[in-house]
């Protein structure tokens, strides 16, 4: 059975690539500008080349070079810095380099030439005034297009993740990717809810009074018996139930479980990496050791793709030939 082969640019520590491998394809190359991440990468990936390289300052010649280096690959995997393009960046400036950073697989593809590409982003990325332009030049290469967005929640995920995926068929129309057929995943089916880490009071001296605001509202809704986790982002409640999928992950530690102690009062702690992992949907064999702090494996994950879905997507545009 042939094998098909895939790089992944802008790969992080490898979301595309551990959901395109459960779905037997060769992950031969990853290519992004973080050292970290690549190490986290080629912990999981040993057997694929890393460039550790910023793909915005590649020129034809480089690229051509690593087609010389890597071969022929049937499927490129991209997911170009979302930053620019989410909502999430609140009042910060937009960087227009960043918004330029997906043209970069379109070079990429113009060398490489592969059937498939899938190219991630947020969906906010339809807004970009050089989309609708984007999507042409990717017509221009002989792409056919499917733009889906997909929640990671209704593909075995436990977080609520949207994200836009453009999916690209050189051969037929690429098909439509149906969610799996399960109720979503809640957040407490990855938690550990007791006695795994070190947790400290609600109330003590120098907690924030917004975190007990905040945990109040959250009293009156659900009783002060029934866990909870705080979400310190967005607007709104500001807090969820165990029984509903996490709320997006981010770069940043944003998400406390609260407890009652069984004492009449509550404790708190932050969620973990192996956690946030799991609600990612990365697997437990999945390995961050080369990542040696706790705040930049939660950066690595924030920024990371959900496998699951991706592995969904693969299986539908792979299952249109035979091998």
């Amino acid at each position: 059975m042939t094998t098909f082969q895939a790089i992944d640019l802008f790969c992080g520590i490898g979301g595309n690539s551990w959901g395109a491998r459960q779905a037997d394809i060769e992950i031969v190359a990853g290519f992004d500008k973080c050292s970290l991440a690549g190490r986290v990468f080629q912990d999981n990936f040993p057997d694929a080349r890393f460039y550790e390289v910023d793909l915005a300052m590649q020129s034809r010649d480089q690229i051509c070079r690593s087609y010389r280096e890597i071969g022929h690959v049937d499927l490129i995997l991209a997911s170009p810095e979302c930053t620019s393009h989410s909502v999430a960046r609140g009042a910060s400036p937009i960087n227009k380099a960043s918004l330029r950073l997906s043209w970069n697989v379109w070079r990429f593809a113009r060398v490489f030439r592969p059937r498939w590409m899938v190219i991630e982003n947020v969906p906010a990325m339809q807004n970009w005034p050089d989309y609708p332009i984007f999507l042409e030049y990717l017509r221009k290469e002989g792409y056919r297009l499917r733009e889906q967005i997909l929640d990671a929640s209704q593909f075995g995920v436990p977080q609520s993740r949207k994200r836009l995926f453009i999916l690209c068929d050189r051969e037929t129309e690429p098909p439509e990717v149906l969610p799996a057929r399960q109720e979503p995943l809640p957040a407490r089916s990855f938690l550990h809810l007791n006695g795994t880490y070190p947790v400290s009071p609600l109330e003590k001296a120098g907690r924030a009074r917004k975190t007990l605001e905040r945990a109040e509202r959250a009293f009156e809704a659900l009783g002060r018996n029934t866990p909870f986790l705080m979400v310190y982002y967005g607007s709104g409640t500001q807090w969820q139930t165990l029984d509903l999928p996490l709320r997006t992950v981010t770069t940043h530690d944003r998400f406390a479980l609260i407890r009652p102690d069984g004492e009449g009062k509550h404790v708190m702690r932050m969620l973990q990496p192996d956690e946030l992992q799991a609600a990612m949907g990365f697997p437990p064999e999945f390995s961050l050791e080369a990542c040696p702090t706790r705040r930049g494996k939660i950066h690595l994950l924030g920024n990371a793709v959900c496998p699951p879905v991706v592995t969904a997507i693969v299986q539908a545009l792979t299952s249109q030939t035979k091998r």
